[in-house]
C-alpha cells in the first residue's frame, strides 16, 4: 500500500458511512472497489451505505443541527479555520490521492486541495458577514429588517472529477451557515471522501463536537435517490451530468426542496484577430488537456477568426505532438488517465460521431492500449458548431475548431449550444471585449477576458445558466442558498396603523 494511503487513514476495506467522527458498524454486503485509472488496479473496497444506515446518518445529522445552528456564527467559523489548517497538514497525501484514485496530474490534485484550504479561509472570514438589510417602514414608530436562518441537514451529491474540492465549497459555506452536511461523493472515487471525512473527524473529536455535523453516505444511484426524495433534507447541491439534474430537480421539485445544481459544460474560447496570441493558445491548451477534459469548465470549443486560423490550428498541432502523457504521479506527466474504460469508449464514440457528420480528425484520439490503465491522445477536431456531436459535452480531450469571419457570428456561435457554464474571449480591442461581457455577449454564468474558461476562483460565485442548471456555489453571496430568508417587523409604538393606508375599526 502507498504511503500515502495508510497516512489518510485508507485501510484495504474500509466502512462508508459515517456520521461525523466514527463510521458505522454495518452489515452490509454491497462493495464498490476503487480502481486506480493510471493502471486498473484495486485500490481498496468500500461497504455502501444500507437503508438503516442512511436514516441513522440523517436522524444524527437532525439532531446536530439544532446544537450547531445555536452555536454563534463565528464559532462556527472557528471550526473551519481549524479544518482549513487540518487540510494543510495533509495537502500532499490528500493531493496524491486526489491524482491516485481520479487520474488528474499531481499538480491539479495539490490545486484541488489548495481550493479547499481557501474556501474554508473565505467561510471564516463569511463567519462574520452574514448581513441582512435594514428598510425604512412606511408605518410611523415600525423598525423593518431582514435575517438570515440555517435551513437544517444539507445533502451535497459530488462528481468524480473533483473529488474533494466541490464539496467543500458546499460544506464548508453550509457550515458556518449554521447547517449540517451529508456527503454522497461519487462511486468513482469513494477513498477521496472518506480520506476528507477522516481529517474533519480529527477536528470534530478535538473539539468535542457532536456526530451528525458532517455526515457521509456511500454507494450508487439508489443511495442519491435516498437523498434526493427526503423531505429532512431541505436543500440538495448536486454535481453531475445534465441527465442526472434534471432527475434531481424533478425528485427535489415534487416536494417542493431546494437545489443547487451544477451541471454539464460546453465551453469556447473566442479567439480574435487582435488577441494575444501567445496567452490564448497557452489557455487553450491547458483548458482543453487539463484533468484529460474532465473539467466541466473545460475546453471543448475554439471559435477562431478566419484570419488567424490557420496559425492557431498549427501551432496547436505542433504542441499537442510534444504532451507527455502518462503516470499523473509523475512530475514531467501533463495529461493523466480518463477516469475508466465507459470514458475512453465514449471518446471514441464522439470522434466517430465526428467524422460520420462531416468533420475531421486533426490530431489525436488514438487510444494508447500499449499503456496499462485508461490513457488516450488528446485530439483536435475540425468541425462546424450545429454538428449534433459539438453540441452535445464529451468529458474528454477533445477540441473543437471552429472558423467565424465577424464578432455577431463569432458570439452566436457560442451561445448556440444548450449549456452556459465558462465562457472566454481573447482579444486586445476594447470594444470586442465589452460586447462579450454585456447583455449582448456571452450567455454563461462565467465569462472571461484574455484568460482561459478553467480555474475559476474561488472568490466568485461559480455556476452557469441554460441547461447547466443555474445554479451557484463558493464565493460572493452564494452563501445565501444555504439559508432562508426572514423579513422582520417591530412595532415599537403605541398603535397599530396598517400598511397601504387601510382602515380597520373595531
Amino acid at each position: 500500500m502507498k504511503d500515502f494511503l495508510s497516512t489518510l487513514g485508507i485501510e484495504k476495506i474500509n466502512a462508508g458511512t459515517s456520521t461525523g467522527q466514527d463510521y458505522l458498524k454495518t452489515d452490509s454486503s454491497e462493495i464498490i472497489t476503487s480502481f486506480t485509472p493510471t493502471d486498473g488496479t484495486e485500490i481498496a473496497r468500500v461497504v455502501c451505505t444500507t437503508r438503516s444506515e442512511y436514516d441513522a446518518v440523517v436522524e444524527k445529522s437532525q439532531e446536530a443541527f439544532n446544537e450547531w445552528r445555536m452555536m454563534p456564527a463565528p464559532q462556527r467559523g472557528e471550526i473551519v479555520r481549524q479544518i482549513g489548517l487540518k487540510l494543510r497538514e495533509y495537502k500532499e497525501p490528500l493531493g496524491k490521492l486526489v491524482s491516485y484514485e481520479m487520474g488528474k496530474i499531481y499538480q491539479e490534485g495539490l490545486g484541488e486541495v489548495q481550493e479547499m484550504i481557501d474556501i474554508c479561509d473565505f467561510a471564516v472570514g463569511l463567519s462574520r458577514q452574514l448581513y441582512g438589510l435594514t428598510m425604512h417602514s412606511e408605518r410611523p414608530q415600525h423598525r423593518m429588517y431582514e435575517q438570515w436562518h440555517p435551513l437544517g441537514p444539507v445533502g451535497v451529491i459530488s462528481a468524480f472529477n473533483f473529488p474533494v474540492a466541490v464539496y467543500s465549497w458546499n460544506a464548508m459555506i453550509a457550515a458556518v451557515c449554521g447547517d449540517t452536511v451529508i456527503w454522497k461523493g461519487s462511486e468513482k472515487t469513494p477513498l477521496c471522501g472518506i480520506a476528507v471525512q477522516n481529517i474533519v473527524a480529527e477536528v470534530l473529536k478535538e473539539n468535542n463536537l457532536p456526530e451528525g455535523i458532517f455526515g457521509l453516505i456511500t454507494g450508487g444511484r439508489e443511495v442519491g435517490e435516498w437523498l434526493t426524495s427526503d423531505d429532512r433534507i431541505p436543500l440538495i447541491s448536486a454535481t453531475g451530468s445534465i441527465r442526472m439534474g434534471k432527475q434531481v430537480a424533478q425528485v427535489v421539485g415534487a416536494r417542493l426542496g431546494k437545489t443547487i445544481l451544477e451541471l454539464g459544460g460546453n465551453n469556447a474560447i473566442i479567439i480574435s484577430k487582435d488577441a494575444d496570441l501567445e496567452m490564448a493558445i497557452r489557455a487553450v491548451v491547458f483548458g482543453a488537456v487539463g484533468t484529460a477534459g474532465q473539467r466541466c469548465t473545460s475546453t471543448r470549443r475554439l471559435i477562431i477568426h478566419e484570419s488567424v486560423y490557420e496559425e492557431i490550428k498549427q501551432r496547436l498541432l505542433t504542441i499537442y505532438k510534444s504532451i507527455r502523457i502518462g503516470d499523473p504521479l509523475d512530475s514531467k506527466t501533463l495529461v493523466g488517465p480518463l477516469i475508466d474504460q465507459d470514458a475512453v469508449d465514449m471518446m471514441q464514440k464522439a470522434l466517430e460521431k465526428v467524422k460520420a457528420e462531416g468533420g475531421s480528425i486533426v490530431s489525436g484520439g488514438r487510444v494508447l492500449e500499449n499503456m496499462e490503465g485508461h490513457y488516450v491522445e488528446p485530439a483536435i477536431c475540425e468541425v462546424e458548431n450545429h454538428y449534433e456531436i459539438v453540441q452535445d459535452e464529451t468529458f474528454a480531450p477533445i477540441l473543437y475548431l471552429i472558423k467565424y469571419k465577424t464578432l455577431d457570428e463569432a458570439i452566436a456561435y457560442h451561445n448556440g449550444v444548450r449549456q452556459g457554464l465558462s465562457s472566454s474571449m481573447f482579444t486586445l480591442n476594447m470594444r470586442e471585449a465589452e460586447t462579450f461581457l454585456s447583455h449582448k455577449g456571452s450567455d454563461c454564468g462565467i465569462a472571461n477576458i484574455n484568460i482561459g474558461t478553467s480555474g475559476a476562483e474561488i472568490g466568485g460565485a461559480f455556476g452557469g445558466e441554460k441547461e447547466t442548471g443555474g445554479g451557484r456555489e463558493s464565493g460572493s453571496d452564494a452563501w445565501k442558498a444555504y439559508m432562508r430568508r426572514q423579513t422582520n417587523t417591530i412595532n415599537w409604538g403605541d398603535e397599530l396603523p396598517l400598511a397601504q393606508g387601510i382602515e380597520f375599526d373595531v
